[in-house]
């Protein structure tokens, strides 16, 4: 089971790793916080502190056609805040 699927990068997620060296990953949805945390800790070669786990519901959308009503919807994620040990830090740009 591949636990680790990507890591999130966005504007919020970048202040959070420069303020409180807390970094964000989409996980498989059955994972739990000792299987991410061994993830993280095996994959980056670092030392975890915290992890914090959100599942995101999907999101319902309904337009109006010619065709007539069509329904759809995202997938649930699941995403795992994890907090750093004081100096480790993780570099998703090495290898580009």
């Amino acid at each position: 089971m591949n636990i680790l699927i990507k890591p999130i990068i966005t504007e919020k997620a970048t202040a959070d790793v420069e303020d409180f060296n807390r970094y964000t990953f989409t996980v498989n949805t059955k994972a739990n916080k000792v299987e991410i945390k061994k993830a993280v800790e095996a994959a980056y070669d670092v030392s975890v502190t915290k992890v914090r786990t959100i599942n995101v519901r999907p999101d319902r959308k309904t337009r109006y056609t010619k065709t007539g009503i069509q329904t759809g919807k995202t997938n649930a994620i699941k995403k795992a805040i994890v907090q750093l040990a004081e100096g480790d830090t993780i570099d998703f740009y090495s290898n580009i």
